[in-house]
This record gives structure tokens, sequence and C-alpha cells, in this order.
């Protein structure tokens, strides 16, 4: 680890660059952040030793059961943030209403906004799951409302995600490219080893929950069928399909290997405008994709430019190599030209 950058002297020296007045509370906030997520590591890592795995018998905000670990990794994260005064306030997939700093501590200039387990439906099937967060400004020392809270993706301040597989990766950008740090389980330290990572323009790879094919709008059908052809159809070239279920997961992919990943609008469901939460999974992964180089859109609309209405949002996502999803925004705008 000698010639390692660690997480702690990365974000210091990136604070130093962006600024000579730099306070070292984003820096702190962060690393706060990473001591929820290291506690969740080691949780994850355990599996069913210490019988955390299973159904809460719960439900969340958006219906969906809750799983045990998805109740106690929310509960690292609010424990491991709440006091520090680096925050205003705090917004999670798991809570129905935004969370406030208990009266006793000092409220901070931030707010931050995550999902504390990312994928749980895998944890039982013991493959990869992750947490997502987002970090946007606030007035210091405000008790937030939650206005605060609907802000552009564009607004962000900070995005990341930790990847809890093989090894726990932290994913981060604060607006100057992407970097990636993998956890030293026996220093309990993360450092650098993928550096600014980008997505390339075009690829030969897809991801798709194939089940709801009979859902989807005109144009993803249209994108899918080519792909599917491979080199009979209008494509000239084969391509794979992959399907992990699970975001952190897929999106790491694509930031390592390339591709495109689709959770796209459709009908299974008319009430719902989509099936990923705006402002704690798409916003925050918005910005790292587009911060590799990459796209990520509703189809029609790019998703950091979307004006939030609600903190438990959904929209349509469509992301990874600028091509590819170029060539999606294309098919919407025609199949909307022809209604």
């Amino acid at each position: 680890m000698a010639n390692k950058t660690s997480l702690s002297q990365f974000i210091t020296e990136q604070q130093r660059k962006l600024s000579t007045e730099t306070t070292g509370e984003l820096s702190a906030l962060l690393n706060d952040i990473v001591t929820a997520c290291k506690q969740i590591s080691h949780l994850v890592n355990q599996g069913d030793l210490i019988g955390t795995w299973g159904s809460a018998d719960s439900e969340n905000v958006q219906g969906e059961v809750q799983k045990k670990l998805d109740i106690i990794s929310n509960d690292y994260m609010v424990d491991a943030l709440k006091w520090t005064g680096h925050l205003a306030g705090m917004a999670s997939e798991e809570e129905d209403n935004p969370i406030e700093i208990p009266e006793q501590y000092p409220r901070g200039k931030y707010l931050a906004l995550f999902d504390p387990l990312d994928g749980s439906s895998n944890i039982d099937v013991n493959l990869t799951v992750g947490t997502i967060f987002s970090i946007l400004r606030c007035d210091h020392g405000i008790k937030p409302t939650i206005d605060d809270f609907l802000q552009k993706g564009s607004e962000q301040v900070c995005a990341g995600f930790v990847l809890y597989g093989p090894s726990t990766m932290l994913i981060l950008t604060t607006g100057n490219g992407v970097n990636g740090f993998t956890l030293n389980q026996e220093v309990g330290e993360f450092y650098l080893t993928h550096p600014n990572m980008s997505i390339a323009e075009d690829t030969q790879e897809f991801a798709i929950n194939m089940s709801n094919q009979r859902f989807w709008e005109a144009p993803v059908q249209q994108y899918i069928a080519e792909c599917v052809e491979g080199t009979d159809g209008p494509r000239e070239k084969n391509f794979n399909m992959r399907w992990i279920a699970s975001l952190v997961a897929e999106v790491y992919r694509v930031l390592t290997r390339g591709g495109i990943f689709m959770y796209p609008y459709d009908l299974k469901d008319p009430t719902k405008e989509g099936r990923l939460r705006l402002l704690y999974e798409a916003n925050p992964i918005g910005f790292i994709v587009e911060q590799a180089g990459g796209l990520c859109s509703t189809g029609r609309q790019r998703i950091m430019d979307i004006d939030p209405k609600e903190i438990h949002q959904r929209v349509p996502v469509i992301l990874g190599a600028k091509n590819e999803v170029d060539r999606i925004i294309s098919y919407h705008k025609e199949f909307d030209l022809c209604k």
C-alpha cells in the first residue's frame, strides 16, 4: 500500500485544487459516510452467520418488502451522520420523510440522500449489493424542509456508491472525474485503485430485464430487437446481454468494461413514472456516469435536468455508452413525433 493514495489523502488534495480556502467539511462528511459503509460491508460479509438475511416482514414507503439488512444498513447510515455537525438533514429510501438532525446536535451545510442497501433482493442469493449516496448544499444550520431536498441532479456537490462484492469498492465523483477506491480490510482504509474511470462511447453489451419486454414502449422494443438480431439485423454486430438486478453492480460493470443499462418506462404499472428513485439513485448515478463520459437519460430528458417533485419520485433510466444512449434518445424522438 506504500505507493497507493488513501481516500482521505485523495479528498484533501482534490479540495485543495478546487479552493485555497477549503474548510474540510466535505472531506469530514465523506469520512462519516465511509465509516458507515465499512460497517455495512462487514455486516454483508458475515452473510447468514449472524442471522441478518431474510425478510424483515415490513415494507418501505414504496411498498417494497424490506430485508433485515435494509433496516440495519439504514440505521448505520443515520447513526454515523446525525451527530457530526456536517449535515442539515438526510433522506433515505427506507424512510417515509426526511430525517431530522436531533436538536442536541449542530447542523451543517449539506444534505445527504442515500439508498443504504441497493440491490437487496440479491442478499439471500449472495450476490453483489451496495450503498448509493448524493450530497447537496443547504443553508448552514437551518432546519430543512422537503423543498430543500428537491434539487436537480446538476446541483449535486458529490455522489458515489459503495459496492459490496468480492472486494468492497467506493466509486466517487466531486465533479472532477470518477475514481474508484478499494477497501483494504486489514487496515480499514480505502485506497485509490481505479483512477480516472471512463465509459467507452460504443459498446456491444446491454443490460435490461427482458421479463418486462411486453410492457416497453416502441423505442425500447426497437432498440432491443436490433441488438438481439445481431449481425443479421441493421446493427450488423452481435450484442451480449447482462442483468444482475443490482444498480450498483450494473453501473460498475459499465464503468469498467463499457455497456448500456436500461430500466425504461413501461406499462406494467402505469401509476409509476419509472422504477428507479430520482434523488438517491438516478441522480447520483447520473452524476457519476456523466463524469465518466457517458450519458444518463430517461429517453426523453437528461436525468440531471429533472425538477424533482417529491422525495421518492421515480424515473426511467437509460445510461452508459454515449453513442448507444443517443441512439435510444433518437428513437424516442421519432416515436413521439409520430404519435
